[in-house]
């Protein structure tokens, strides 16, 4: 693998894609496999199993550098669209080249939690938001890595829809 990443030079957050968000730190969303256990005859104790496609819940928090403005707005109980922008520095190493990839994470959230966080003289706020997060996709340079829309019933990794025959078993 000639190219090995380095390290985000800057990322930027909107809603809807149009309205910058300002100043912010987030951690995206983890893809949980929900997981049953089974046990029967011609197996050694317990083992876990993933459900084929099937998502857990998803959150992300943002740290907001003040409490004001756009972490107010993301504050409102409604549906918000959150496009993240992403600068990544890579090293091609056959080349011994500095590059960087477009990357793009897309969520529809809604908020679970706002904290207009604590206030000292000489310090920045630390005012944070959690949300619920019912789609999200993640692209490099237009390719799309994955999509998980949970209303929808998709679970896309790599180019492969895994809740395809799913649906397809269910009629849909």
């Amino acid at each position: 693998m000639p190219k090995q990443p380095a390290a985000t030079i800057q990322l930027e957050a909107y809603e809807d894609g149009v309205n910058y968000c300002g100043i912010a730190k987030v951690q995206l969303p983890s893809i949980v496999y929900p997981c049953v256990t089974i046990a029967g005859t011609g197996m050694m104790g317990n083992m876990e199993v993933p459900l084929y496609g099937m998502v857990d819940n998803m959150t992300t928090k943002i740290d907001w550098l003040s409490p004001t403005g756009d972490a107010v707005r993301l504050a409102t109980p409604d549906k918000h669209m959150i496009e993240l922008r992403e600068a990544e520095e890579y090293w091609d190493t056959e080349q011994t080249e500095v590059g960087i990839w477009a990357n793009k994470y897309v969520m529809i959230v809604r908020p679970k939690s706002f904290d207009p966080g604590g206030r000292a003289p000489m310090g920045a706020a630390d005012a944070n938001g959690e949300y619920v997060v019912y789609y999200f996709a993640g692209y490099r340079d237009g390719k799309q890595l994955w999509e998980v829309d949970k209303r929808n019933m998709k679970c896309v990794i790599m180019g492969k829809d895994y809740m395809a025959d799913i649906r397809k078993a269910l009629g849909k």
